[in-house]
């Protein structure tokens, strides 16, 4: 018979034994990885898995050319190019594709000629600058047929004491640091980076073959746009407060390659 001696004796005696067990062995025992299906192991049941025709997963595009080539032909089908010069549409459907949004097309600004001349100048090898990493790293570079260099100075070492110097930001006190004379400048961050190179331009700087604003944000974005628009410069910009890196470079890679992929 158990009495309530013996269960009291039985939980004693078990609390002993837990305490007599090194504090190392219990946390390796605790800690010890439970052991799941590696990664090779998955996919070779996923794939015995199709081999028998069962439905595993989720039904969607893999092959990346099939992807690029549905992508492209709903961006034809819902963006409205009639108020866009021919010679555009393949930025503008470029610049949809980068945001899913084809309302945008409606605040695209265009200087007269600035198409052509951004595709001549990245044809002939002229240097990209971007005002943020993140614009220079979503541009393509096998798109660049040319090989153009492109070119972030905004973590240049010198560009601190500049902004000091000037009173202004990193971003515009990086724009000091610019050969743009016949290059291209693609601008998706900062507005004060476009209000400088603008400014530069006014004092005297050679102007850049084109400008692409897409400067982001509530301060200032808008503002620097409509100041580019106004201008007699080659520009390519969106008016408003959208914009943003990812339009920067897809802007770049539309004008240096028409091809969807």
């Amino acid at each position: 018979m158990i009495t309530g001696m013996t269960i009291a004796m039985t939980i004693a005696m078990t609390i002993r034994t837990i305490m007599t067990i090194p504090t190392h062995t219990i946390t390796a025992t605790i800690t010890t990885p439970i052991h799941m299906p590696t990664t090779r192991l998955a996919r070779a049941r996923l794939s015995r898995a199709r081999t028998r025709g069962l439905s595993v997963g989720f039904d969607y595009l893999r092959d990346p050319q099939a992807i690029y080539a549905e992508s492209f032909r709903q961006v034809r089908a819902a963006t409205d190019l009639s108020n866009i010069e021919p010679a555009a549409h393949a930025l503008a459907l470029r610049l949809v594709h980068a945001c899913g949004e084809p309302a945008l097309v409606a605040d695209l600004r265009i200087a007269p000629g600035a198409v052509a001349a951004a595709k001549a100048a990245l044809r002939s090898g002229a240097p990209v600058y971007a005002d943020c990493e993140m614009a220079a790293s979503g541009i393509t570079r096998a798109r660049l047929a040319a090989g153009n260099e492109v070119r972030c100075t905004l973590n240049d070492a010198r560009v601190p004491s500049l902004a000091k110097e000037l009173g202004t930001t990193r971003s515009a006190a990086a724009v000091e640091l610019w050969q743009t004379e016949g290059a291209i400048v693609t601008i998706g961050n900062a507005p004060t980076a476009l209000f400088h190179m603008l400014e530069r331009i006014e004092a005297g700087a050679p102007p850049p073959a084109c400008i692409l604003g897409f400067c982001v944000g509530f301060v200032g974005a808008a503002e620097a746009k409509a100041a580019l628009a106004a201008s007699n410069l080659p520009f390519i910009t969106l008016a408003g407060r959208r914009g943003g890196s990812a339009l920067a470079a897809a802007a770049v890679n539309a004008l240096a390659s028409e091809s969807e992929a």
